[in-house]
């Protein structure tokens, strides 16, 4: 039998674990449909009153098929559109990938700044940080499935502090 001090030491210690655990699963969030994981979809917060944003996530495929990302819906936003950046000359140009993006198997897609990214173009509300944003991904092979966005600060590279 523990001792009214250990027991209160180790009541304390249980809730700190499972406070941390908490905030640990709500800032690395996953979603798993077939062989596909998708890792902490997050959109940059939009300057001032700009109608655009971009958004990023990193997607495994731990199957044995290639998929492709199709679509995206974003809630309160008419376009979305999957884009890449590539040097041209000595000049960025950004263009849709109309086609989908593909998920190789057994392979990690990142999109990330300055790379391969999600474009909300005509945004109807402000994002307020921290906010989670309802959006629906569809896969050629593994289907759709619904995802939160958290907002990040409008210069993020990347979606959790250090």
């Amino acid at each position: 039998m523990m001792k009214p001090s250990s027991q209160f030491v180790f009541a304390v210690l249980l809730t700190a674990g499972a406070f941390f655990a908490a905030v640990s699963d709500a800032r690395a969030h996953e979603i798993k449909i077939g062989k596909l994981v998708i890792h902490h979809p997050w959109i940059r917060q939009p300057i001032g009153a700009a109608d655009v944003a971009s958004a990023y996530t990193t997607i495994d495929n731990t199957g044995s098929t290639n998929d492709v990302l199709i679509k995206i819906t974003i809630e309160n936003v008419p376009t979305v559109q999957i884009h890449e950046m590539m040097m041209q000359g000595d000049v960025m140009k950004m263009t849709e990938m109309a086609k989908g993006l593909m998920i190789p198997a057994g392979k990690s897609v990142e999109l990330k700044p300055k790379t391969s990214h999600i474009m909300l173009m005509g945004i109807k509300s402000a994002y307020m940080l921290g906010e989670q944003v309802k959006g629906t991904m569809e896969f050629a092979k593994a289907g759709k499935v619904d995802v939160d966005f958290e907002v990040v600060e409008p210069g993020a590279e990347t979606p959790m502090k250090h």
